[in-house]
């Protein structure tokens, strides 16, 4: 489904991916773990094609994400991939639905206003973002990129902000989704916790992946400590 290899990606002359190999099935949940400057959210962003990396492979589907221009790199961007930030990025003039309908109008997707209602958001659907809290404007987020229906979903610490009774809410929605849909899934994560919910665990350090590992039986949201 999605495979890189030899990922060698540098800033300013400091090389922040050294050489990352990986392999990810299709429908598998994957956390990715490590500490602050470990190269997890620049591996995210290579591997979803928000940036290309200066050295080795991405391929996704058959495609090699290094061979496409910039055109077409958009167009899998938009037909294929999901992302959630930990920042929002909600236009804060647009309604709760319009935000979303940003989404799904990129797919053509016309029953977008199921997946507010599934986040549970259906009575916020003309609300605007400075009138929700914190969860819920991470609820509309997620929302919105599932409204593409993407074939992968990203997240780069989509928890990191919320306490832990908004983020157990969202994570066990994203976990349900999964499974509902059979996406796959890649989470960037400082919580060491919310790795025992995936199926594989990645562990970065210095620009390396250095430990890899399957959890035999995924806990839910609310069977993990926090």
């Amino acid at each position: 489904m999605l495979k890189c290899k030899d990922i060698i990606k540098s800033y300013n002359g400091h090389r922040v991916l050294n050489g990352v190999s990986l392999d990810i099935s299709k429908g598998e949940f994957v956390v990715i773990l490590g500490a602050s400057g470990s190269g997890k959210s620049t591996l995210l962003s290579v591997l979803s094609g928000l940036e290309r990396a200066d050295g080795g492979a991405v391929e996704c589907g058959g495609a090699n994400l290094s061979e496409l221009n910039d055109s077409q790199l958009t167009a899998f961007r938009r037909d294929k991939i999901g992302f959630i930030f930990q920042q929002y990025y909600l236009l804060s003039h647009l309604s709760v639905q319009n935000n979303v309908k940003m989404g799904a109008d990129l797919v053509g997707n016309k029953d977008y206003v199921k997946i507010i209602e599934a986040v549970g958001l259906g009575d916020k659907l003309k609300s605007r973002p400075p009138q929700l809290s914190g969860g819920e404007q991470q609820r509309v987020c997620i929302a919105r990129a599932l409204a593409k229906n993407p074939e992968i979903l990203f997240l780069d610490e989509p928890t990191g902000a919320l306490d832990e009774k908004t983020g157990r809410e969202v994570l066990d929605y994203i976990i349900k989704f999964k499974a509902e849909r059979g996406i796959t899934v890649i989470m960037v994560t400082h919580n060491e916790n919310i790795a025992e919910t995936a199926e594989t665990v990645v562990r970065m350090n210095s620009g390396k992946i250095v430990e890899t590992r399957k959890n035999a039986k995924p806990k839910t949201a609310y069977e993990i400590g926090w």
